[in-house]
This record gives C-alpha cells, structure tokens and sequence, in this order.
C-alpha cells in the first residue's frame, strides 16, 4: 500500500484534537416501553423466554429498562441522502481515505435504574477521545465515543436542551454528573482494501474449520447457543435506526469488506451478553452496575454462535463476571467482563 500524502500524514496528526471539539445537539426521546417490547419480540427466537425481559408495549410506568436494551433508544434517524456511501452517520467518521467502519467496543456505566414510564429523555453524545494506530500507510483512526443519558426537566423541553448539557456531561469520564448511564463506544475506521488484499482476507475468513483457533480457557457456568439470522439483524439494524450494509448486504460484505457473510452487531453482541448475564443474576436479586467489552474477530449472521459466562470473585457487595462469546468455530469474539451488585 502506498505511503499516505504529506498533507494526510499532517492530518493525522491533528485527529487527536479536531474530532473532539465536534459538536451536535442533544438526542431527545420519551422513556416508552415500546422499543424495548419490540427488542424482546425480536429476541424470542434466539434465546430462551425464560431468559427475555418481558416488557410490553403498554407496560406498566414502573417498568424498568433492560440491562443492555439501552442501545435501541437515542438513535438519530437521518435522510438517506445524508448516510455515507456505506450506510453509517458521517459525524464520527474522520473521512477519506478511513471509508471502513467497525465496531471495536465499549463499555456501560449504570447509576440507577431507568423507568420506562413515557417521560421525556435525553442523550448527550460527544466523541471523547482519538487515537491513530498502526505503522505509517496502515493507520487505524480509534474513535471512542461517550453517551450519557438521562431525564429531560420541564423547563429543558422544547428548546432548552442544552441546559441539559450542561448537567449531564462532564470533563471528566468518570464524573457521571446528573447522567443515569453512561455508554462507551469505541470504532475503528480503516481504509478501503485493495483488491489484492481483499483476496487474502477472503481466504483468511473461509479458511478450514479444522484449524487450530483460540478458545476460551475458562469454563462457563452458564451459556446459551444461538444461531442469528439476516432476519434478526434486520430488525436489529431497524430497532437502532443503522444502515450499515455489513448488516444488510452481503454481497457488500464479500466484495468490498472481505467477508463471507453479514456481520453481527457489535451492539447485538452487547446487548445479547448483557441479557444472559441478567437473566442469570435476576433471582438473586443482583444488579449490573458496569459491563465493557472488546470485539476481537467477527460473528457472521446464518452461523452458531454461543454466550458464554462465569462467575468471579465476590467482595463488599460487588461480585465480578468475565463472559464472552464464540464462533461457530469455538474461537473466542468478544471479551467482556460486568461488576454486578448483589444483596
């Protein structure tokens, strides 16, 4: 791959500081139960109902909002015509020639339980921070992105949203300031593949099954098998108002990103943990109170996939998790670990 530009390499270096100082305004949407019922409608086929927050469309005003069911709310709905080429909301991207996005991550800070009673809500995202990785003419652009959500006031509704701002953000990352959640993710942009090097990634994701792959050395103490469709992630991709076609093209998939078919969510992977870890702790009571993970290869729709948890070291009324999930393979996909409060 050639060496980038004079005038790229000088914009590299100035990522770091122009991406932050970026701003929108504030996400604004009532607290219904409806996204969230649709989310468990979505889910009911995947996973066990045992396992699925019941949550109706006309759900009581006490109801509370799933642990990870967050992500179907706040969703900017953009025109069409405003998407880049790829589908994706251009105000994170760093722009040409980084024209490949990923999910790479994130993590989920929780205060205090979000009720799903119809009140009025706001989202303040920024993008926290930037970091350029990789050596010179293979740059990978690290965007980590900050969401904090929380409860609109009277006198915030209908134009005084950024006095909202102002209460829920915060400098400091680990402030929460008036933020209910706090939501970290992290994206990485890339750049477009040579032909060249689309056919080695090809041959790198339909490589023999029989290869030797990373598996998890720890055993779960709970699980679930799940094979996703292009179904659920169209319905995903509705639910969260994103257009990205390496959800919904695979033809796009194969011949401009070098996979074998569509990819999984990073969110769905998130918000498919979160659940099995809830569902495994709601008898005892217990609380999620932070959850971060890393997606480190891809999930492919049509194909198995398994959930996977285990518990950790319990102290002062906190007890750690470390779960992940696997591949049709048994190579590992996602790492995560989630601090749970516990009675």
């Amino acid at each position: 791959m050639p060496h980038p530009t004079p005038y790229l390499r000088s914009a590299l270096s100035t990522l770091t500081s122009t991406l932050p100082q970026r701003r929108w305004s504030p996400l604004l949407e009532p607290f219904s139960p409806t996204a969230a019922h649709r989310l468990s409608q979505s889910l009911l086929s995947y996973l066990p109902a045992s396992m699925i927050p019941s949550v109706s469309a006309l759900s009581p005003p006490t109801s509370i909002l799933p642990p990870g069911y967050h992500l179907v709310y706040f969703n900017p709905t953009l025109a069409p015509d405003s998407l880049l080429p790829d589908g994706t909301d251009a105000k994170h991207s760093p722009g040409a020639p980084f024209v490949r996005r990923m999910w790479a991550g994130g993590s989920v800070r929780m205060r205090r339980p979000i009720t799903l009673d119809g009140g009025p809500g706001v989202c303040v995202e920024r993008i926290r921070d930037v970091s350029v990785k990789g050596r010179e003419g293979e740059e990978k652009i690290f965007v980590g992105i900050e969401r904090r959500i929380g409860r609109l006031r009277d006198g915030e509704v209908g134009g005084g949203e950024e006095s909202a701002v102002e209460r829920l953000w915060s400098e400091d990352e680990k402030d929460f300031a008036e933020a209910d959640l706090i939501e970290r993710r992290n994206i990485v942009f890339l750049r477009e593949r040579t032909a060249s090097e689309l056919e080695v990634a090809l041959k790198m994701v339909e490589r023999p099954r029989n290869e030797r792959v990373k598996k998890s050395t720890t055993t779960p103490t709970f699980e679930h098998t799940l094979t996703p469709s292009a179904s659920l992630l169209f319905r995903y991709s509705a639910l969260t108002m994103n257009a990205h076609s390496i959800h919904l093209d695979r033809s796009y998939c194969r011949d401009v990103e070098g996979h074998r078919n569509l990819l999984v969510h990073g969110p769905l992977q998130c918000t498919l943990l979160m659940t099995l870890l809830q569902s495994h702790i709601s008898s005892r009571g217990g609380s999620i109170t932070s959850f971060e993970y890393r997606n480190v290869s891809p999930l492919y729709g049509n194909e198995e996939m398994r959930i996977c948890g285990a518990e950790g070291a319990e102290a002062d009324g906190t007890q750690e998790y470390k779960l992940w999930a696997e591949n049709a393979r048994g190579e590992i996909a996602v790492k995560a670990s989630a601090s749970v409060a516990v009675k």
